[in-house]
């Protein structure tokens, strides 16, 4: 049984957002992914599982938790079928998840088109300790589906949180997406930050789902339906965003990394 670390939303190796995916032939104790989401200590682990349907179950776990909707370790799990062979180029990746069916089709050469649902962000009062936890007062506030979203007055401000990671953790929310217009100039229309470290993450180098909630913002106000969004972490990554009818699209590139072979002792 093998391991395949991943960059998702990378053009190159060390960018982005790395994840493990671990491809299965068969159920496995629960107990055995959390020990190996553990053991791997990267924002999330995949497990991939083939079903009778054509389609794959897919499951994230954090080091701490397992979510409901995950971006990166999506792509990273379709990108690891194809590469292997077991899809063909013009066949689509489905994954059945807690979010629902989840669909990837290749578009380029290590190149992926993923069909998310939308998690727009409604108003919302600034959780208690919003602006103690991370010392910047936002233009506006709400909260998505997931996580508390807040936006800044532009670039540098999101580039220059160094937020109390300890008082996120309290806010009450899976996590905080902190973003702005990208500055005159910039290949991205939109720039963010997420950090959910009460969710084992302190801060995620990229995150796809949180774009689910940054694009139909952004595309709003922007008055457009195809954005260029940057994650300003200190990897970095870029995430390509069209809202398509009730669905959102995100786009992105993926390079595999290493594998590693499970011992004996580490198997289910």
């Amino acid at each position: 049984m093998t391991v395949t670390v991943i960059d998702a939303f990378a053009n190159r190796a060390f960018s982005g957002n790395p994840a493990a995916v671990c491809l299965l032939d068969r159920p496995v104790p629960e107990g055995w992914m959390r020990n190996l989401a553990a053991e791997m200590n990267l924002a999330e682990t995949a497990f991939v599982t083939p079903s009778d349907n054509g389609a794959f179950g897919l499951r994230w776990l954090t080091p701490e938790v397992e979510v409901d909707l995950c971006g990166h370790a999506t792509l990273a799990s379709a990108h690891l079928l194809y590469t292997s062979g077991r899809l063909a180029p013009d066949e689509p990746a489905r994954f059945d998840t807690r979010s629902g069916r989840l669909t990837v089709r290749q578009t380029g050469e290590a190149t992926y088109a993923m069909d998310f649902p939308p998690t727009p962000p409604a108003d919302a009062p600034a959780p208690d300790g919003f602006q103690e936890a991370f010392g910047v007062e936002p233009v506006w506030i709400g909260r998505s589906r997931f996580d508390v979203f807040a936006v800044v007055e532009d670039e540098a401000a999101v580039r220059a949180l160094a937020p109390d990671l300890g008082a996120v953790a309290r806010i009450g929310a899976r996590g905080v997406i902190v973003t702005a217009p990208a500055d005159a100039g910039s290949d991205a229309d939109v720039v963010s930050r997420f950090f959910a470290p009460g969710a084992g993450v302190p801060e995620d180098p990229v995150t796809g789902s949180a774009h689910c909630a940054i694009g139909p913002y952004w595309a709003d106000r922007l008055g457009t339906d195809a954005l260029t969004c940057y994650q300003a972490s200190k990897r970095g990554g870029t995430v390509g965003v069209r809202i398509v009818g009730d669905r959102v699209e995100l786009t992105g590139r993926a390079v595999t990394v290493y594998r590693a072979e499970l011992s004996t002792a580490a198997r289910p």
